[in-house]
């Protein structure tokens, strides 16, 4: 067995001829892989092959075992069996420094940049630039580097721009950069494209086909079935934890890889019913935030489902996030059920019954360290509590339970903690933070962004429940077809303004975006 803390990586690269393997053969085989966690057979028998200079999808619903079969692969986990050989021999990778020395990087799901350190100093981290001989950074060579890295893939921001002052789609293509930068011969993309607008994504696969052009294989993990067939050579299906098969591009179909990822045949995706809409109950009269966006009216009403799209950029989160009281308004009205009301901040919101679910649910969702009955209670707290602060702890553990138990959470306990849960599961329990105030208006930004197939067709169905109980929904999402298919109504913005409107059965995608492109 080869092992990278006995064999210099230089000597290794030259003895397996890394360039001629990554074009002619297969450079990595996973096979029969085995990790149990405590009480937990999370993998079992799982097999994955990668060829040189191929785009190989993994599938499979949260909770699949995808992350965790990339985990042993990046040496964040020790697999209890199984063998794992990369470019022709087997190797034992027991760190993430031996994965990116052997060739191996990842870009993962859930972003983790140092938010006070600038571009330039995210993408080097760990790997600085000195001057020979002293401790002191090449801070001139590093931002060059960066800049041409920016310019390769279009991005339009500064080097030296810190990271706390991007946008989740910027942090993403960053994360991307960082990642090719490695000069790996493996890249493993976790939803790369979560937080992408389309011109983003085409920019991403651009890069991918360089990728491929120069010989690097790409292990490509999306919920996105569209991207898969455009982008994958192969394609992998996990389904709890063990391997269901392996698919060549000309065999790939959607209806068989959603049967193959969740074992029976989904009815449908976007399971949108059709409900009276009622009155209005939020409107928003000439909303203006200087430099961000202006002239905004808005109208949601009861048992409404009122979609809004815009390419990244152009404003659409900026204003619910102010509806909200997430960021200032400079002027503008806001009624609720014909109430002129005033909103600064989010509490003010939740008390008049308009709650939020942030498009980053590990950001602004959810504590992760504290468990599922925390996370539900913390925004319920006057409601649970005697003489403010005593709580109720029977009336907490009964209303957790009941809102977990209706929007179906999946876990051990509710003591497990909201960081043990799948992507699909830690969403559901914002939704139930958010349940639980019986709000009238709820706005969903991204809502089944990161999340699989199967989760998604579960969040949707819960949104058609939602509306015709006589909530009103306002749902921004990056997916046309998700737009498409769950709202009633569709609003485009552009620039800080909007557009266009369209009702459900005026919509297309091409008409969409048409107008969000519109000058």
């Amino acid at each position: 067995m080869v092992s990278i803390r006995d064999i210099d990586i230089i000597t290794l690269c030259n003895y397996l001829k890394w360039e001629a393997l990554a074009v002619e053969g297969t450079i990595l085989e996973m096979k029969d892989i085995q990790k149990i966690f405590p009480g937990v057979q999370a993998l079992s028998g799982v097999h994955l092959e990668v060829k040189g200079g191929e785009v190989h999808a993994l599938m499979g619903e949260n909770g699949a075992g995808k992350s965790t079969l990339m985990k042993i692969l990046m040496g964040l986990y020790h697999q209890d069996g199984g063998h794992i050989r990369f470019c022709g021999r087997e190797v034992s990778i027991n760190s993430p420094s031996i994965a990116l020395r052997l060739g191996i990087s990842m870009i993962h799901q859930e972003l983790s940049p140092v938010p006070e350190m600038t571009v330039c100093e995210n993408i080097f981290l760990g790997r600085e630039t000195l001057i020979a001989g002293t401790p002191f950074i090449r801070k001139k060579e590093q931002k060059e580097n960066t800049r041409k890295l920016l310019e390769e893939f279009h991005l339009d921001i500064d080097e030296e721009a810190k990271m706390s002052s991007l946008s989740v789609a910027q942090m993403q293509m960053v994360e991307i950069i960082k990642a090719t930068s490695y000069g790996s011969k493996l890249i493993i993309m976790d939803e790369p494209s979560s937080a992408l607008a389309d011109a983003e994504v085409d920019d991403l696969f651009e890069t991918i086909k360089n990728l491929k052009r120069r010989g690097v294989s790409v292990i490509y993990i999306s919920h996105r079935l569209e991207e898969v067939f455009e982008i994958a050579d192969r394609v992998t299906v996990l389904r709890d934890g063990q391997y269901i098969g392996t698919l060549e591009k000309e065999e790939i179909s959607k209806d068989r890889l959603i049967t193959m990822m969740v074992g029976r045949e989904l009815s449908t995706i976007y399971p949108k019913i059709s409900i009276e809409i009622g009155p209005p109950v939020l409107e928003a009269k000439g909303l203006e935030r200087k430099g961000v966006f202006s002239g905004i009216d808005i109208t949601v009403h009861r048992c409404e489902i009122l979609g809004i799209a815009g390419l990244i950029g152009s404003g659409r989160s900026e204003i619910v996030r102010a509806i909200f009281g997430l960021d200032p308004l400079d002027s503008g009205e806001l009624y609720l059920e014909g109430e002129r009301i005033s909103i600064r901040t989010p509490r003010d919101a939740i008390r008049r019954g308009i709650v939020m679910v942030n498009e980053d649910r590990r950001g602004y969702g959810l504590v992760l360290c504290r468990s599922i009955r925390e996370n539900i209670a913390l925004q319920n707290m006057e409601h649970l509590t005697r003489i403010g602060f005593l709580i109720r702890r029977k009336v907490e553990k009964e209303r957790c339970a009941s809102m977990a138990k209706r929007l179906s959470v999946k876990a051990a306990s509710l003591a497990s903690s909201a960081e043990s849960l799948s992507g699909g599961n830690q969403q559901k329990v914002v939704l139930a933070k958010n349940l639980m105030t019986r709000p009238r208006v709820l706005i969903l930004d991204e809502p089944t962004r990161g999340i699989d197939v199967g989760a998604k067709a579960e969040i949707h169905r819960l949104m058609s429940e939602f509306a015709s109980e006589g909530m009103a929904i306002i749902m921004i999402s990056s997916e046309l077809p998700e737009i498409m298919g769950m709202s009633d109504r569709i609003i485009v913005v552009g620039e800080g303004r909007i557009r266009g409107e369209f009702l459900r059965d005026q919509a297309t995608q091409e008409e969409i975006l048409k107008c969000a492109l519109a000058g």
